[in-house]
């Protein structure tokens, strides 16, 4: 059972209780240096007064559209504190899709960084959103404007879930049909995977969690909520200092972290290039990833150079906060090559396994994963046609989220993971669908067809190949398609590969044939 009924509260508790311990610390910014709980608390219910001034209502949903920073972290609880859900946005991705997301879901209005409000401006294709006020709050922790961004009228009319004072937050993942589609959690969602954390790995107000994901990465969840639910201290990892193996190996040992929180890639940078032989690690206890597979080669390198924690494989796509979980033995077997399962069950959540009828599978048999519990998503925003193809209702009547994911479960009663029950794919840790790649290269002029496929990659994981059919005079330059694709994609979805062709292949439907597609390859 909580001992919050919602996110911020947690911060009001760890308030009263520590208000003197470091509650954030962003060492890419030492001018600013850290906050404590104590002015957490109070920079958070300054942010939240001014968003009930401009008329901000529980149930609202308020933009973030900033680098993750102090000031970023104090608007999320500034918003939650007001009774609305932050929706944030990828700083890094193009203006036009990130004013879509907010319009999709009619944002009352955008804490954002100054210097993007004129990409969001040409985003909204307006000569300007009115700057209600320069919040001196943010500013001195990195945010500074606060932009109306319109009616929300038009969204909640068609708006057909619960009550949305329960929001608490949307992420905005890869959609099939080319936009991007927004999951909706609750403050009991959220609360429901938060306690599970706690009792489960023995928090306390003497750790220092790493903040590496975004906070438009469901992985940032836990980043920020567990440690402000245990008093601890959250380090910031900005996406400068993220691309950095060598500083962010440094400031992982002299800052003393003690729960790191990533998708494998990252560890893989860090043991390539980061030279931690050179630092000490004796204050990290666990390390979590998750968001992809981890090859077992790289999960042997990281362990060889740490060799004190306890590590864990989390699960769950964003609509399900982490629903499974596995602890990695401490010795991995040299002859082992397969990945290590997603474990089971967890987050107070319930499991099965089914073939394509629903009906549930044997014990090493494959079939799609089926969740549902409290941590499972409220729905999708606005998408009540996809919210009735994502759940599957049993005989009970009970509600299962559909994760599209395939696996089986081992004699020890640990679900394996198989792949993905459609084209979606996990890339650097994001949910990508090939078919959003697609359809924004529809957009080129001279693009007659497009088709992404997936291939797998030792190293990576998986790589990204578009074929082509091109239409223009002159064949297009990987470095022209590399631009147009950056200037329409955030960076994790640009294609790895290209090739053009006459004609693409089809299936006697007249459908793109992909199988002949990776038989070209």
């Amino acid at each position: 059972m909580s001992s919050a009924s919602s996110l911020h509260q947690l911060l009001d508790n760890s308030a009263r209780r520590y208000p003197n311990n470091i509650a954030i610390e962003d060492p890419s910014r030492p001018e600013i240096g850290a906050v404590t709980y104590s002015e957490l608390e109070q920079r958070a219910n300054e942010v939240r007064e001014e968003l009930e001034r401009v008329g901000v209502q529980p149930g609202d949903r308020v933009g973030i559209y900033a680098p993750k920073s102090i000031g970023s972290l104090i608007s999320v609880f500034g918003i939650l504190k007001a009774g609305a859900a932050y929706v944030p946005v990828d700083p890094g991705a193009p203006p036009q899709r990130n004013a879509y997301i907010f319009k999709d879901c009619s944002v009352r209005v955008v804490v954002a960084a100054r210097q993007l409000q004129d990409g969001l401006r040409d985003g909204f294709a307006v000569d300007s959103l009115p700057v209600l006020k320069e919040l001196e709050t943010l500013e001195q922790y990195g945010v500074d404007l606060l932009l109306s961004a319109g009616s929300q009228d038009e969204a909640d009319s068609k708006q057909t879930h619960a009550p949305t004072d329960r929001l608490s937050y949307i992420l905005y993942t890869s959609g099939s049909t080319g936009m991007p589609k927004g999951v909706m959690h609750t403050h009991d969602s959220a609360l429901s995977f938060i306690d599970w954390c706690s009792e489960t790995f023995e928090l306390s107000e003497l750790d220092r969690f790493s903040a590496h994901a975004p906070f438009h990465f469901d992985l940032s969840i836990l980043d920020i909520y567990a440690p402000i639910k245990h008093g601890a201290r959250v380090v910031l990892v900005g996406e400068d200092l993220g691309k950095q193996p060598r500083q962010l190996a440094s400031v992982i040992a002299e800052l003393g972290i003690t729960v790191w929180y990533s998708t494998p890639s990252i560890l893989r940078l860090l043991v390539e290039y980061g030279q931690l032989q050179q630092h000490d690690y004796s204050a990290l206890r666990i390390v979590f990833f998750a968001g992809e597979v981890y090859p077992v080669k790289h999960l042997r390198a990281v362990k060889a150079i740490w060799p004190q924690p306890r590590y864990y494989n989390l699960y769950g796509p964003t609509e399900t906060n982490v629903c499974t979980y596995y602890e990695v033995p401490d010795n991995i077997p040299e002859e082992r090559t397969e990945p290590f399962p997603i474990g089971k069950a967890c987050s107070g959540d319930e499991t099965i396994v089914v073939d394509e009828h629903g009906r549930a599978v044997k014990q090493d048999q494959e079939g799609e994963l089926y969740v549902r519990g409290g941590s499972v998503m409220l729905g999708y925003w606005n998408l009540p046609d996809r919210n009735s193809h994502a759940f599957f209702a049993d005989e009970s009547g009970k509600a299962w989220y559909k994760t599209g994911d395939i696996v089986k479960e081992d004699h020890e009663g640990n679900y394996i993971y198989i792949g993905r029950r459609d084209r979606m794919i996990k890339r650097r840790g994001y949910r990508v669908e090939l078919g959003e790649i697609e359809s924004v290269l529809y957009r080129h002029p001279d693009i007659a067809e497009a088709a992404a496929i997936a291939l797998p990659d030792q190293e990576s994981g998986v790589l990204v190949k578009v074929f082509l059919n091109w239409s223009g005079e002159k064949s297009p330059s990987l470095i022209e398609l590399k631009g147009f694709c950056a200037g329409n994609l955030p960076n994790y979805m640009i294609p790895d590969r290209f090739s053009v062709l006459p004609a693409l292949p089809k299936t006697s439907t007249d459908k793109i044939d992909y199988q002949k597609l990776k038989e070209l390859d």
